[in-house]
């Protein structure tokens, strides 16, 4: 799966992190709500799937019960920001370009913000949350922290209209807040909430709901122990 985010988002990768803050109901919360899930199982190593310019990646190193992450992703140029970015944790940071749907080695902790949208349908999504369940060490923990829609009206359009509103407050002129929308639809899927626990739920996890603003969302997924 191949993918460029200055292409997606129409931003230059140097503006990236400001403009998701534009884009994400709720973005440093979400963040902060992803890193805090997955510290509670104090992991020594953490694979950040699409992990981009390391926004999560940072939040989960500044954790002292993170030992190291991985970021896997398959954009270059998100993997050099990276890099810069996290540059004063050393060895604790390692950068794999490749996709998420590649082999994933073991590991404590699996995490993804704003990636997992990028996968097309349930089926394939479904495939991906078996793979890690695999991965995963038993009482480890996947946490995805990403856009949720629901998938029947009204519910729909009142969420795209709150995440209209967003845009609109950032500074986004509202008619180009649509614009937005349809540009990301070429490549992004959103699920519902209830759909994505469910394929979580398919995959052997124990789950639930660890924050939630608007169409922004955390999921955490639990292996159990056999």
């Amino acid at each position: 799966m191949s993918h460029s985010v200055r292409r997606h988002l129409r931003v230059a990768i140097e503006e990236y992190d400001a403009s998701i803050r534009r884009f994400i109901p709720g973005y440093e919360d979400m963040i902060a709500a992803a890193a805090a899930a997955v510290a509670a199982v104090r992991p020594a190593l953490v694979l950040d799937l699409g992990a981009g310019t390391g926004a999560l990646s940072e939040a989960l190193l500044s954790r002292a019960e993170v030992g190291s992450v991985e970021l896997v992703d398959v954009d270059e140029e998100m993997l050099s920001r990276a890099r810069s970015r996290l540059a004063p944790f050393g060895a604790q940071a390692r950068f794999t370009k490749r996709s998420f749907f590649d082999p994933l080695p073991s590991c404590d902790a699996v995490a993804a913000s704003l990636a997992l949208h990028h996968v097309p349908s349930v089926e394939w999504k479904a495939a991906l949350y078996h793979q890690v369940f695999e991965a995963l060490r038993p009482e480890g923990v996947f946490v995805n922290a990403d856009v949720t829609v629901p998938e029947a009206e009204p519910a729909r359009a009142e969420a795209y209209r709150g995440w209209a509103g967003h845009l609109v407050a950032s500074g986004i002129a509202e008619p180009r807040a649509w614009e937005h929308f349809a540009e990301w639809a070429e490549e992004d899927t959103y699920f519902s909430l209830e759909t994505e626990l469910a394929a979580l739920e398919g995959a052997g996890f124990r789950v639930r709901c660890a924050w939630r603003e608007g169409v922004s969302t955390v999921m955490v997924g639990t292996r159990p122990k056999p």
